[in-house]
């Protein structure tokens, strides 16, 4: 059993109050990975003390060193990856193909987030006489990363990478789901030649995630999560620091009347159970015309059923264990709310008894119809392997159902037509449009960030212009020579 510690000024270290938390696998609850420390405000306070000690330093080393620290981490990462994968899987409960793509990934993001090292240029501007004016870009600050379970490799090294390039310190707050590869992250950072006291990990739940975001001298706070807590991460941090918020979805897929049914089929139970939907840009709506409604309901509700559940570690598994106890009952609750609010349960939505994995997290996953715009399963994020189908007698109707909610992170059409398909694009409310693809899956160089209650909208996660510069300030120069 694994004895995990903070990291805090250099040193691994318990927390403050010497109580600890305790991680099992979500596949077989039995099987307890580790115990963890329950960090408090306490901790969190050493650490930035820490931080702020070594943030000059960090600011001031030259960026090729910076990007070459991040290379070697990727390197670390990629040397450790079998090890990784298997742990990745009994942590979090997705399956050996799942946490491969990820542990894949990780190390490509850290190198990307390399090469922007020496990007961070200011830009000169024309002006009278012999006054230069020019602008300078400096990191921000101490940087408080606070990350969820479900990609607890990919996203932190979405949030970790960016501010150690430009030379922000960071003070790492991984999910208490996730704790193990936290500090797996870390110590491939430090492996790769980080300093010790530039980057800060601190564990805990809920109350350590308020104290990151509450303490004045975290400049900026990048978090991804559910909108409820992003919400009040943002009343916490207030106008005079920086906030960037990647939380909610309730992502549809519109099928058109022209639509392949069996390639729509396929996209929609990809994008609504692979990682066993609990992704935020996961699937959780399917708006169909009339023309198509029925026979896709067939064609997902066969396919749904033919998901083969269990163990992640195990061969031929297509949706692992939920993450958790309260995962499984937020899911069992919602699979009777819509019972009860009168959708039709076409499949799933059961417990399942997996022999040699006793109380493991297994569901089998949910279809239903028959619903209406105001039920809850088609108004609130389940985080969950549940789909709700919904009727619309015209492109114009589905477009106007897949943007009635108070979420618009992705959302995904099927259709051949070239114009329904620009149609589509120009009127989602949303901050990712899929054309033919599920709504789920990323390209690393794009920017990622939704609309409405899933995004701050100001700063946007993973790529594009806004990404570093949420990690920088800006100062203007005007300097005059001859004085």
């Amino acid at each position: 059993m694994i004895e995990g510690l903070n990291y805090i000024g250099g040193a691994w270290v318990p927390a403050q109050s010497g109580r600890t938390f305790t991680r099992a696998n979500p596949a077989d609850p039995a099987d307890v990975i580790g115990t963890f420390p329950a960090s408090d405000a306490d901790d969190v306070r050493n650490a930035v003390d820490a931080l702020e000690k070594a943030a000059p330093e960090w600011a001031a080393t030259a960026p090729e060193r910076r990007a070459s620290i991040l290379e070697s981490a990727a390197a670390q990462l990629e040397s450790r990856s079998e090890a990784l994968i298997a742990e990745l899987v009994r942590e979090e409960g997705k399956t050996v193909a799942e946490a491969t793509m990820e542990v894949t990934r990780t190390p490509s993001n850290l190198r990307f987030y390399a090469a922007e090292a020496t990007r961070a240029a200011g830009m000169t501007f024309p002006a009278a006489g012999d006054t230069m004016v020019y602008t300078v870009r400096e990191p921000v600050g101490i940087v408080g990363a606070i990350t969820p379970w479900n990609f607890p490799l990919n996203i932190p090294s979405r949030k970790l990478g960016p501010a150690l390039a430009v030379g922000d310190p960071v003070l790492f707050k991984p999910s208490e789901l996730t704790p193990l590869m936290g500090q797996r992250l870390v110590e491939a950072l430090l492996a790769g030649g980080l300093p010790p006291g530039v980057l800060a990990l601190v564990h805990g739940d809920g109350v350590a995630g308020a104290a990151v975001a509450a303490d004045e001298r975290v400049a900026a706070v990048t978090f991804t999560g559910s909108t409820a807590v992003g919400r009040s991460i943002h009343r916490a941090v207030g106008p005079h620091r920086r906030v960037q918020l990647e939380m909610g979805g309730k992502n549809p897929v519109v099928v058109a009347d022209d639509a392949d049914l069996d390639r729509a089929a396929a996209l929609i139970v990809k994008g609504a159970f692979g990682l066993s939907g609990q992704a935020c840009t996961g699937t959780s709506r399917v708006i169909a015309t009339d023309a198509t409604h029925d026979g896709l309901v067939e064609r997902v509700v066969a396919r749904a059923e033919a998901l083969r559940v269990g163990p992640g570690a195990q061969p031929g598994i297509d949706m692992g264990a939920l993450a958790s106890a309260a995962q499984a009952e937020k899911f069992a609750h919602y699979v009777g709310v819509g019972v009860d609010e009168g959708a039709s349960l076409r499949c799933g939505g059961t417990r399942l008894d997996v022999p040699g994995h006793a109380g493991g997290f297994f569901v089998r996953p949910a279809v239903f119809t028959d619903t209406e715009p105001t039920m809850r399963i088609v108004s609130e994020e389940v985080f969950g392997p549940l789909l709700a189908f919904q009727r619309a007698g015209s492109l114009t109707e589905a477009i106007e159902l897949a943007n009635a909610t108070e979420f618009g992170l992705s959302a995904a059409i099927v259709t051949g037509d070239l114009a329904t398909a620009a149609q589509f694009a120009r009127e989602s409310r949303t901050g990712l449009v899929k054309i033919n693809q599920p709504t789920t899956g990323m390209a690393m160089n794009a920017p990622f960030g939704g609309y409405k209650a899933s995004s701050t909208t100001t700063f946007k996660e993973q790529a594009g212009a806004s990404m570093m510069e949420f990690y920088l300030t800006e100062k203007t120069v005007y300097l005059n020579p001859g004085f």
